[in-house]
């Protein structure tokens, strides 16, 4: 039976049940669905747009589950629909149009496809999109002589994924042939030989999921236990430090949000995957598309008929993607890049019309588990995750040709769905087995592309085994075989262990909620079988080799032929209009439009993201992360690519890739300089085109020779050969693309160098790296004006290179610089810009040589420009490295550049609006126009000044006599508990790890706790509202709703409750329990999810935590979508301790009234804030940190725990 309610009829929810909803459960529904009304009516005659019917939403699955934990048996599904008029717009792939809301509106009549015997192969693989190459089905043809008998269905579909390009990277493995002279080595073994000439550091490469290099000793700050309550506990381990980037160019083409959310999921998977189980710690992005088409816009040529969706629509929906699956995940996003490029010349349409992608990250393990276990004839499979569905179907193979070649719908069907809650989950499995003195995990393997088929096959390739369908969870009853075990759901994981380990492994997955299911063995007899009891089928029943197949090795041939791109007629008098053009490119404006949204600060680790300075402006160099809550020891990564200069010259393109990456992690003090850092390098190529062939070897070969020539290595990549687009009138190739992400381990991460200069001391330097001439070619000044260029400036010496590398290290280690930042998109005139735009009244005087004022000002032959003490010029002399002192620091908001006898002036206010200007226009489409100009208006008025406490002195040695029980409870979803942890842990408390499931289930009741603290994070991934399920939790459940009731009527304890368990306490109504109406959270006035660094101003106030805190202002961060206290009583009426700094958006993240950021109950025991204080522990956590308090040890918030503690002693 199906049940709807609603508030409006605009929004319908319906509840399918086993049977007919009792009174009391259609109760406990209406508060669940917010007050909405029960419908008695069986039919709404009106139109609607839901979910597709066969397809049961992650929505659903956490919709059902917080009814299951409210005590709610019987629901089988739930659903939102939409009203429907001709101006909406909704996504085919996972909704359509309802003509009526009846009881038929999750019906199916479809019924599963029987297992069929493949006749024809050939024609199998035109119809199906398979890709198989004309050798690869020969080989199926005889494989099927061979074994004397027809393959199936599956077995040719799962041949086809296994097998394809995108896995096989048989581009990489493949044989060159240029003007018929056959190359000695392939694409891989070139990048291979960069590890077994330079090993450096690395302990694992090629050969699993991530690459490992060699960490440092770190500290594990975990529960004791990890399938029950216990205590947090420090421990030490030798760690490796993991690299991986993945590139999801075809998805994010077809379907922009599930493409890069699912991008970004495949990647951290990889990372949970390495050896025996690592862990993921931050991630990064890179977008690339063609030019977005604001009304004002010059750039580009003819507007195509996009074969999915506009570029303006990808850009906004696939960050969207990438930034919603990091943010509910728990992930923060810490480096990025962003380009939009096309170009026309001649016959040559060149454009990312098949966008690129990338998500990239780091993360780490444990040294002694970085390799995976030999499997044994016995030992279990098992699969951790969601449901079966008719998603990602052939994406391996789809994914390896040009967009366009197959029907919508075969590439509608490849691109999947997110989870990322349910991703969390089964990641917090993994992490507490990799946490354990036990790690039983013998082997690990995402799923990804090719779905069981591949992750399966692959982890028990070198031994065989059997899988069994009927064990597999099914989400849609009409899946076949071969979509059963070939889908792409996201968020599984396989792993291998010995079947005594698998009731712990249950205990665990119980306690985290996470869906667990045996569904194979280990059998040693080289075969993979693949059957279903059920329905008497056998999907694959081959010889692991066979089914891996020895297809011939791939051949690509290609003639080497010149093409030379035009240069534009430029003019010396135009340099501020060349400026303004230059900053419109979005590859050079502000990113905020990007970093406003993501998640910046979750894990409490983050040393350094994209935002700078007091006006917190997406400036920074790279991304730094510390491997530990001690803040000593952490891993940086930086971004380079160059696709325009590749255009030129892809053997330039690719030593500048390189060269900007490093010109990037150089601020970083690396621990062994440039032989600290290994590199990702992803390549994306239009192959087997004209010339491209030839143009990719010679791209690999320099890269290669680059990074030996400079002593580092390159232990992980991936490949997407298969970048063109084509439509019925045209084909567009995506330019020839390799991006590298530089990783390294630094042993300091507070000496770290951030690009906005902060004292008028010193001077500035320009120290070039490049050993070239000033060149124009492939630079943001030839792009402004729709030309490309013939030459590029490229990297002449490459032991200079490293030379000026190591010295700059050395430097940083020696704390003579103060600011750096390097030359890259915009040349010189816009990193001397960017430095003055994160502070005010801070400008420069800059002397030019007379030589050619626009290659002066615009070439971008890779560099650094840095404010620094000028002994720096004895040391950089020592060294042999030339420098050119250009100037020095002014206190005023002017640039001045004086060159022979010009002078030019650049006002800092002027071009810092120019330069936030792109953002503005793209936060107007993805916020609204309001907030947008608000935010673009409030650029220099929400300048970050603070205010420490007259106490405090900058250390932490709190007298603890004897250490309090605490707890923090979290839900499935949440993801701030280690952080929290921590700062209570060394404010003095033995803090408890505790899960709802322990509350509910009776294993903790509290009884023992003093200060209890619910977390941040998404709980039920926000489904109903922030908070809605967690507190449902509470209200429904009789043990939890007993622990907690005791809890607070005890007068001898605290309580606080952050960001998520802020929203918890306001829904439970904890803090005033005394009003009738309790203060609600609502959406942020943006109505998207926020993270900024911003500041709290407390009051005089009557609260335990924070009492001694008045009249400070300290900086925080703000991370969330719902946090918008609303009152409606007077403000006198509320115990307000804390507001954010300013009213004006976007210090005040929210709109919350009265511009609220923390409350306290009446009595001063129980606080709720949404703004994360656990974030904001050291100094190295904040966006931002005053140059004269830099000495600190920590910061002032430690103290409000230590006040908890002594209050409680």
């Amino acid at each position: 039976m199906i049940s709807f309610f609603t508030k409006d009829n605009n929004h319908v929810f319906a509840v399918e049940s086993e049977g007919i909803l009792s009174s009391e459960i259609l109760e406990k529904l209406e508060w669940l669905f917010s007050n909405s009304s029960y419908i008695p009516s069986r039919i709404i005659k009106s139109k609607y747009v839901g979910p597709r019917a066969n397809m049961i939403t992650p929505w659903s699955t956490n919709a059902v589950e917080i009814t299951q934990n409210m005590g709610i048996n019987g629901i089988k599904r739930i659903e939102e629909f939409f009203s429907y008029n001709e101006e909406c717009l909704y996504d085919i792939m996972t909704n359509e149009l309802y003509q009526k809301l009846d009881q038929n509106i999750f019906s199916i009549e479809i019924q599963p496809e029987k297992s069929i015997e493949v006749t024809n192969i050939e024609l199998y693989n035109k119809t199906e999109g398979l890709a198989l190459s004309d050798e690869e089905v020969k080989y199926l043809e005889d494989l099927s002589r061979k074994i004397n008998r027809k393959l199936t269905d599956s077995e040719v579909f799962g041949f086809s994924q296994v097998n394809s390009e995108h896995c096989r990277h048989k581009i990489f493995n493949g044989t060159f042939i240029i003007n018929d002279i056959e190359k000695e080595d392939s694409l891989f073994q070139m990048i291979k030989k960069t590890t077994k000439l330079n090993n450096n550091s690395v302990v694992s490469a090629y050969k699993d999921n991530v690459a490992f290099i060699k960490g440092p000793k770190v500290e594990q700050f975990s529960p004791k236990y990890s399938e029950k309550p216990s205590v947090y506990q420090n421990s030490s381990f030798e760690s490796v430090i993991s690299i991986k980037a993945e590139t999801h160019n075809f998805p994010t083409t077809v379907e922009p949000f599930s493409g890069a959310a699912t991008g970004s999921g495949g990647e951290i998977r990889d990372r949970l995957a390495g050896g025996q189980g690592s862990i993921p710690l931050a991630g990064t992005a890179v977008y690339m598309t063609p030019y977005p088409r604001f009304e004002n816009s010059k750039f580009g040529f003819l507007e195509r008929k996009w074969l999915y969706q506009k570029p303006i629509d990808i850009l906004i929906k696939a960050s969207n993607g990438a930034s919603d699956f990091g943010n509910k995940f728990g992930q923060p996003l810490i480096s990025g890049s962003l380009l939009t490029f096309e170009h026309k010349e001649g016959n040559k349409l060149i454009g990312f019309d098949k966008v690129i992608m990338l998500a990239g990250g780091v993360g780490y393990g444990k040294l002694e588990h970085s390799k995976k276990k030999k499997i044994e004839n016995g030992d279990l499979i098992i699969v951790l995750g969601g449901d079966n569905y008719r998603i990602g179907m052939g994406g391996a193979a789809v994914s390896s040709t040009e967009t366009g070649k197959y029907s919508s719908g075969i590439e509608l069907n490849a691109v999947q769905r997110s989870n990322p809650e349910m991703q969390k989950r089964v990641a917090n499995v993994i992490r507490s087995i990799v946490e354990s003195e036990n790690n039983f995990i013998k082997s690990i393997h995402d799923h990804g592309a090719g779905g069981h088929l591949n992750c399966i096959s692959e982890l028990v390739e070198d031994v065989g085994g059997v899988l069994n369908i009927d064990d597999l969870p099914i989400g849609d009853k009409t899946l076949s075989s071969k979509e059963i075990i070939g889908n792409e759901s996201q968020e599984r994981m396989g792993l291998v262990i010995s079947e005594k380990d698998f009731n712990k492994l249950k205990e665990i997955c119980d306690r985290e909620r996470a869906p667990i299911y045996k569904v194979g063995k280990v059998i040693d007899n080289g075969r993979f079988l693949v059957r279903s009891n059920s329905k008497n089928e056998t999907a694959i029943d081959l010889e692991l080799a066979d089914f891996f197949g020895n297809s011939p090795k791939t051949i690509l041939k290609d003639t080497i032929s010149k093409f030379s791109y035009s240069e534009p007629k430029l003019e010396s008098n135009k340099i501020y209009d060349y400026l303004e053009d230059v900053l419109s490119l979005e590859s050079v404006a502000c990113k905020d439009w990007l970093t406003n949204k993501v998640d910046r600060c979750v894990t409490g680790r983050v040393a350094l993201q994209q935002c700078t300075g007091p006006f917190q402006v997406p400036l920074n160099n790279c991304g730094v992360m510390s491997l530990d809550y001690k803040g000593k020891n952490g891993v940086a990564t930086s971004i380079g690519h160059s696709p325009i200069i590749s255009l030129i010259d892809s053997s330039i393109g690719s030593r500048s890739s390189i060269a900007e990456a490093l010109t990037n992690i150089v601020f970083v003090p690396l621990k062994d300089a440039l032989k600290s850092v290994s590199l990702s390098a992803n390549w994306m190529w239009p192959a087997n085109n004209d010339s491209e062939n030839n143009r990719l070897y010679q791209a690999v070969e320099a890269c290669a020779d680059f990074s030996i020539n400079l002593g580092i290595n390159i232990p992980t990549g991936k490949d997407s050969m298969s970048m063109k687009q084509k439509y019925k009138d045209k084909e567009v190739l995506s330019p020839g693309t390799v991006i590298i992400s530089a990783v390294g381990h630094t042993e300091d991460i507070d000496k770290i160098i951030q690009p906005f200069i902060y004292n008028d001391s010193g001077f500035i330097y320009k120290i070039d790296f490049s050993s070239d001439s000033l060149k124009l070619g492939g630079s943001a000044l030839y792009q402004s004006q729709n030309k490309i260029g013939a030459t590029a400036p490229d990297i002449k010496d490459s032991e200079y290179f490293k030379k000026a590398f190591n010295t700059i290290q050395k430097c940083i280690k020696s704390n003579i610089i103060f600011s750096g930042h390097d030359i890259s998109s915009g040349g010189l005139i816009v990193t001397l810009i960017e430095m003055c735009l994160a502070s005010d009244n801070y400008g420069l005087e800059i002397n030019l040589i007379n030589q050619d004022i626009l290659k002066n000002l615009f070439s971008e032959n890779h560099g650094i420009i840095i404010h620094a003490n000028e002994e720096i010029e004895q040391i950089l002399s020592s060294k042999g490295i030339n420098f050119e002192k250009l100037g020095n620091v002014k206190r005023s908001n002017t640039i001045v550049i004086n060159y022979g006898h010009k002078k030019y002036d650049f006002k800092i206010d002027h071009y810092r609006k120019k330069w936030f200007e792109k953002s503005y226009m793209l936060d107007s489409i993805q916020s609204s126009e309001i907030k947008a100009l608000e935010r673009f208006n409030s650029l220099t008025k929400n300048k970050l000044e603070f205010n420490f406490p007259k106490w405090f002195d900058g250390n932490f040695s709190p007298y603890i006599k004897n250490r309090i029980k605490a707890g923090v409870i979290r839900e499935k979803g949440s993801n701030s508990e280690r952080e929290m942890a921590y700062i209570m842990d060394k404010a003095g408390f033995d803090v408890v790890d505790i899960h709802m499931t322990d509350l509910m289930s009776g294993k903790e009741n509290l009884d023992d706790i003093k200060f209890l603290v619910a977390v941040g994070g998404f709980s039920n991934s926000d489904v109903l509202g922030s908070a809605k399920g967690w507190a449902g939790s509470f209200i429904y459940n009789e043990n939890a709703r007993n622990s907690l009731k005791k809890f607070f009527l005890r007068t001898d304890t605290l309580s606080l409750g952050v960001c998520n368990g802020c929203q918890l306490f306001m829904e439970l109504g904890l803090i005033y329990p005394e009003l009738k109406t309790h203060p609600k959270m609502h959406h942020n006035d943006s109505k998207k999810f926020e993270c900024q660094f911003t500041a709290v101003t407390i009051q005089k106030n009557n609260s335990i935590m924070f009492d001694n805190f008045e009249n400070t202002t300290l900086g925080i961060w703000a991370a969330h979508g719902e946090g918008k206290f609303v009152f409606d009583k007077k403000e006198n009426d509320y115990n307000i301790v804390g507001k954010y700094h300013k009213s004006s958006y976007p210090a005040n993240p929210n709109g919350s009234s009265f511009d609220a950021a923390i409350v306290s109950s009446k009595d001063g025991r129980h606080v709720a804030m949404m703004p994360h204080l656990e974030r904001s522990t050291y100094p190295f956590n904040w966006g931002y940190y005053p140059e004269d308090q830099k000495s600190n040890k920590i910061s002032p918030w430690v103290y409000a725990f230590y006040n908890a503690y002594n209050w409680l002693t």
